[in-house]
């Protein structure tokens, strides 16, 4: 039973917001509020013209498609876990470190102690969920800004991830995980392609190109779909279905709106940004587990600046850098936005390092944008 002056302070508050619903709101205003507003527009602009200057470069091309679709996908994959927390209310700057330092898990174990990749994969999503669940406790138990907790973890495990590969192999770079895969029941899972036999039939109709000389002799150019794809589709999915259908997804946005509020009235506060620095650990490690799969090795150095990617393209997708709003496909679409213009400078022929000065310029457009959405929201001048 909450005290008396509670009761009637969410009594003010409960009118306050009566009134407020009350109120005549444009269908301007109400799309202007929308935190997929800015991403949606981004897309539509970006599209246009990258299919301008750089439609004929073979961009738009099934191969040029399947390019770009997995840089987006690796983006979107690290999004979304970093949306979920930034609507709770938190930061999470180890991310890179962890892809990092997860991919050295699975193949030290798999490659250098000879267990199985399966059993290294789940041993790498236990180790780096933990610790993900350790972020969580030390920001709530110090009552320190996870910006802080999060920014020591990424020194911690980068450092980590260095010394564990120097002591167990001498360098930097672990290779043979590919051969150590094969015929492996959890590595399809991550480094694995889908709809072949799909893909197969486009190329014998003519719809997509194949190869014309060497061993692949009328093979399709792209091959199926792959699981790292799967893999952003299923997380953006999941992680939209959570924040806008569960009871969970409405913890989330009170946690990160008004934590003190949110616990007046029964909010597991904690366990709910626990939770969410977990789930940014999972999809780290989904991250580099696709990556090693994929090279058939791990590096020390992987996903370095990722957590910063990820932030932003959440920050693009319309999320509030205090918490308490946002969009999981708002951050999808700032993810979609990244590995076009990635790979359009690229089919452009234009200078590579020119997507950091993107990133900088979107950043601090989407900030300004988001705040004045915040500012529409609140009603603050």
């Amino acid at each position: 039973m909450l005290p008396p002056d509670k009761i009637y302070l969410l009594n003010i508050k409960s009118d306050v917001m009566t009134d407020e619903r009350l109120k005549q709101v444009s269908t301007l205003r109400r799309a202007m509020i929308r935190p997929e507003l800015g991403a949606i527009c981004g897309t539509i602009l970006v599209f246009v013209f990258f299919f301008m200057i750089a439609g004929d470069s073979g961009m738009f091309s099934p191969e040029g498609i399947q390019n770009w679709g997995v840089v987006s996908a690796q983006f979107a994959i690290i999004a979304v876990g970093a949306c979920l927390l930034m609507i709770a209310g938190e930061f999470d700057l180890s991310v890179g470190s962890m892809i990092g330092f997860a991919g050295v898990v699975i193949a030290i174990l798999s490659v250098h102690m000879g267990w199985p990749v399966w059993l290294s994969i789940i041993a790498a999503f236990v180790v780096c969920v933990a610790l993900g669940a350790l972020n969580g406790f030390l920001v709530i138990k110090t009552g320190l800004p996870s910006f802080i907790v999060t920014l020591a973890f990424l020194y911690i495990l980068r450092g980590l991830t260095i010394w564990l590969s120097v002591m167990t192999t001498r360098q930097t770079i672990i290779g043979g995980v590919k051969e150590a895969a094969i015929g492996d029941p959890l590595a399809f899972l991550f480094g694995g392609v889908i709809f072949k036999d799909l893909f197969q039939w486009f190329a014998d109709m003519g719809w997509i190109d194949a190869f014309t000389r060497g061993s692949r002799i009328g093979q399709p150019v792209v091959e199926g779909v792959p699981m790292l794809v799967v893999w952003a589709l299923a997380l953006v999915i999941f992680g939209h279905w959570l924040l806008t259908k569960t009871r969970f997804g409405n913890w989330i946005f009170a946690s990160g709106g008004d934590a003190q509020a949110a616990r007046y009235v029964g909010v597991p506060v904690n366990r709910v940004k626990i939770l969410m620095f977990m789930f940014t650990a999972f999809c780290a490690t989904v991250f580099a587990t696709c990556q090693v799969m994929e090279f058939g090795s791990a590096a020390a150095d992987r996903g370095l600046l990722k957590e910063f990617e990820a932030i932003i393209c959440v920050v693009i997708g319309g999320a509030l850098l205090t918490g308490g709003y946002g969009s999981v496909i708002g951050a999808a679409l700032g993810a979609l936005i990244f590995g076009v213009v990635q790979q359009g400078l690229f089919f452009a022929g234009a200078e590579s390092s020119l997507f950091r000065v993107f990133l900088g310029t979107i950043l601090i457009l989407a900030v300004i944008m988001n705040t004045y959405i915040r500012r529409m929201i609140t009603g603050e001048r």
